[in-house]
């Protein structure tokens, strides 16, 4: 049974902006992992970009946005063998879920030069 669906676009340009920065803002919203991959890829903007945006549509398809002690951080995309984006929960973000009932995280993403969008669908 689905239990929630989450959509985030974000201009790639916005997350390059916060990412180049030396404030933390790529400690505080994206995991080792995550910034490991994304620092790999030819257009690492894109892939940052992506990221957030599942992140923000994973809090969307919860129906509680962006709080109750959860970071962003927590919520984690890695890619298979293959290169399918999973989502890999942490921390507080994980509590909430189990709580919930949450058993499959389903996501979805898609860059080009100016946009990244995610989809992401909860079932319990």
């Amino acid at each position: 049974m689905i239990y929630g669906t989450g959509t985030d676009m974000i201009e790639v340009a916005r997350v390059a902006r916060q990412v180049e920065k030396e404030n933390g803002f790529k400690e505080r919203i994206y995991s080792a992992l995550e910034i490991e991959y994304c620092e790999s890829m030819h257009h690492s903007s894109q892939h940052y970009a992506a990221r957030f945006a599942a992140k923000e549509a994973y809090f969307k398809a919860l129906g509680t946005g962006w709080r109750n002690g959860m970071g962003f951080a927590e919520v984690e995309v890695t890619n298979d063998e293959l290169g399918n984006p999973h989502l890999v929960l942490h921390g507080k973000a994980r509590e909430v879920a189990e709580e919930r009932k949450i058993k499959k995280l389903h996501v979805s993403l898609t860059h080009l030069k100016d946009y990244a969008n995610a989809i992401v669908i909860l079932e319990k």
